[in-house]
């Protein structure tokens, strides 16, 4: 179970999220929202990555942002731009080191990669370098070593922005069969049309929450309306 308690985040002065309250226990979940309405604060609470300047963020139970290693062990992320979260220089590496924090040993770690490298068909990755890989390819990576500390819940932050549409296909195809819950932020409705739940945050806080046909519709109806509009010429502060 996922619970939000009165999340409220103020980033350089401006606040990021609103006094966010959910609980969520469902497998399948989407967040939308417009650039800068709070998605990504609200993934990085969730994760334990960003403390809240009032309220929680629990997952069964335990404070994400003040229990490190339950945050852990409850919560993968996976972040928009892969070359932010890959570290090593090679494929197993980057799998492994996740593991050992944990607290596996190097030999169990080395055993747990080949599993999951083996799962994707991929054992032919491992020594292969990380920089050398398609942007396709880092974010299925990235994928792997979440998966391989096998959290209860996974936070895909805008994972297929920027790839074509034939790698973004097979990576939604590979999210579809993941047993862990799903936490989806996004602002393409299309990712997300087939979950159990949707919720839409702006400008940091909730708008919308229920099932995909009703927010979304909502949401689309709202995004074409504000794309009549020119508010391009708008400046901040």
């Amino acid at each position: 179970m996922l619970q939000l308690r009165n999340v409220s985040v103020t980033l350089g002065g401006v606040e990021a999220l609103r006094q966010v309250s959910l609980s969520a226990a469902e497998r399948r979940i989407g967040i939308v929202g417009r650039n800068g309405s709070g998605k990504t604060t609200l993934a990085r609470v969730i994760a334990g990555l960003q403390v809240p300047d009032a309220g929680s963020a629990e997952i069964d139970g335990r404070d994400m942002a003040r229990d490190r290693k339950a945050a852990l062990r409850s919560v993968g992320i996976l972040f928009q731009n892969p070359d932010h979260q890959i570290i090593f220089p090679t494929v197993e590496e980057e799998i492994a080191f996740g593991l050992v924090q944990l607290g596996r040993s190097r030999a169990e770690a080395a055993g747990e990669v080949q599993t999951i490298l083996a799962h994707f068909g991929k054992s032919h990755w491992a020594s292969a370098p990380t920089h050398g890989l398609s942007q396709g390819q880092k974010q299925l990576v990235c994928l792997m070593a979440v998966l391989a500390m096998r959290p209860a819940l996974i936070v895909l932050d805008e994972p297929y922005s920027g790839l074509d549409i034939p790698t973004r296909m097979q990576l939604m195809r590979y999210v579809d069969e993941v047993a862990a819950r799903i936490l989806h932020i996004t602002h393409d409705p299309e990712s997300v049309r087939h979950y159990d739940r949707v919720i839409w945050i702006d400008e940091g806080a909730l708008r919308a929450d229920g099932p995909p046909a009703e927010v979304l519709g909502q949401f689309e109806a709202q995004m074409r309306l504000w794309g009549g509009r020119d508010d391009l010429s708008d400046l901040a502060g």
